[in-house]
């Protein structure tokens, strides 16, 4: 079932020949490809819901879900190319009175990388797996996608890449396009071989970490653009705890648990007031009819375990609501302060990866923004407070360690949207940008400037007549797509 050395390169070169054949393609083309995919995914939506079912347990209606995200993704993308937004392109005409001095003609636009190598993540069998962000957007972009799939739920990622493979065919793609792979052997050739321009990851912080560093050691080194961990801290203050904690630990109850707290959105930190409230009863009442299912894999429960284990023999750490080692386990909380916290911060970066959190009290008066400083990277940071409270220093150190900040809310909805932001210091991510939303697509694709050309040799997207009709910059004014002017 593994991919041979033979195999995963004959995909590689596959799919370089593909991207050589369409890289100049027009947007409207490339969008035709992403709706086909679509339209691929929704006609199949039963056969790979009833796999996810089989191999992940997860129940059909998050299954369902998790479809639906896919395929709005790509049709939200198609329209974002066909706009041109992903192109950036600028034009800066020939300017003799420039300020600093005569201005040549100059224009620039966005070409994509070339082959990108995607690892699917195990946890979302849809939303980040074999037609996930990664996928999408280097789609998007114009690049050519081998994606090693997650043995978690293995048939589902093979069928879903032969629905995609199916579809692109059907749409007028060339062969080749889109690829997948299987096996440890193949991932490590993905990252290594010369013909892959950038790499998306989704998975552990040690896997993503290991493989950062071998595309790093290439000879040529490319992105690698990986999500690994995050804890998701979440900061209540004293005037928010006094008038809503029932409120809040209801709602965090809500967010810990779901999806069996295998999200990497979940809050795993809870900072809260010291308080003679019976905060263990109240927990204990809110996620006790919470749905409960295995954990997705064997491999995941294992370092779930060890994770929960680890963290129960830290000193300083106690049992607030203790779960249990069952098939589908009952919710673990610990607790500890924010004295012992500040005696060893390492409390602060061990993600459970399940359904297990840390609440953290504080005394009256505590420097919150101090506490905020011991955190690593995060791909989210929220504050609970009230709107006439000054929390900008608290805001302000999270917004230097997080990717998004949320305000009165919870973090574990990741919309797909345009101002959307998944990413984070590390070690949540390996770089800046996102992995979600339309601001995706970029991370597949560099900028190249056109200085002194003839208007016969400049490529489409930066001629005056604007052949592809998409939204432009020029000399520093925004120009809306031709067909948006006859509109």
């Amino acid at each position: 079932m593994n991919s041979s050395r033979e195999e995963t390169d004959n995909k590689i070169a596959a799919a370089n020949a593909a991207y050589e054949h369409v890289k100049d393609v027009a947007p409207r083309t490339r969008a035709g490809w992403l709706t086909g995919v679509a339209a691929g995914l929704e006609s199949h939506a039963d056969e790979l819901v009833e796999l996810g079912q089989e191999e992940t347990h997860l129940d059909e209606g998050r299954l369902r879900f998790e479809l639906r995200r896919t395929i709005f993704q790509l049709q939200l993308f198609a329209e974002e190319i066909i706009r041109g937004e992903h192109l950036d392109a600028t034009i800066d005409h020939a300017d003799p009175d420039w300020g600093m001095g005569p201005r040549p003609d100059i224009r620039r636009y966005s070409i994509p990388l070339g082959v990108v190598g995607v690892f699917g993540a195990s946890n979302f069998p849809f939303a980040f797996s074999v037609m996930g962000g990664d996928s999408a957007s280097a789609l998007a972009a114009g690049c050519a996608v081998v994606n090693k799939v997650h043995e978690g739920h293995l048939r589902l990622a093979l069928r879903t890449g032969e629905v995609v493979e199916e579809a692109l065919d059907q749409a007028g793609a060339p062969k080749g396009l889109f690829s997948t792979i299987v096996g440890r052997e193949a991932a490590e050739r993905l990252v290594d071989h010369p013909l892959v321009k950038a790499i998306g990851f989704t998975g552990s912080t040690a896997g993503g970490r290991m493989l950062h560093d071998r595309a790093s050691l290439r000879p040529s080194p490319i992105p690698f653009y990986g999500e690994l961990g995050s804890i998701n801290p979440v900061f209540v203050t004293e005037a928010a705890w006094r008038s809503r904690s029932a409120e809040i630990l209801a709602g965090f109850a809500s967010s810990f648990t779901m999806g069996m707290g295998q999200f990497c959105t979940k809050p795993g930190l809870l900072f809260v007031p010291h308080t003679d409230m019976d905060v263990a009863a109240l927990l204990r009442t809110e996620i006790a009819e919470k749905p409960r299912r295995p954990l997705l894999s064997k491999k995941l429960r294992e370092g779930f375990d060890a994770a929960l284990e680890g963290m129960r023999s830290t000193p300083g750490v106690d049992v607030l609501v203790d779960g249990d080692d069952s098939e589908t386990p009952h919710p673990t909380l610990l607790v500890t302060t924010a004295e012992r916290v500040r005696e060893r911060p390492g409390i602060l970066e061990q993600e459970m990866f399940g359904p297990a959190a840390v609440v953290v009290t504080y005394q009256p008066g505590e420097d919150l923004p101090s506490l905020a400083r011991l955190l690593d990277g995060q791909l989210t940071a929220t504050v609970h407070g009230e709107p006439d409270e000054n929390v900008a220093a608290l805001l302000d150190e999270l917004r230097e360690r997080s990717g998004r900040l949320l305000w009165n809310a919870w973090p574990t909805g990741v919309t797909v949207s345009y101002a959307q932001h998944h990413g984070g210091p590390y070690p949540a991510t390996t770089a800046t940008t996102t992995s979600v939303g339309t601001a995706a697509i970029g991370r597949f694709m560099r900028p190249v400037a056109y200085d002194s050309f003839p208007p016969s040799r400049l490529p489409e997207p930066v001629r005056d007549e604007n052949p592809w009709r998409i939204r432009r910059r020029v000399d520093g004014m925004w120009e809306a797509p031709a067909a948006e002017e006859t509109e």
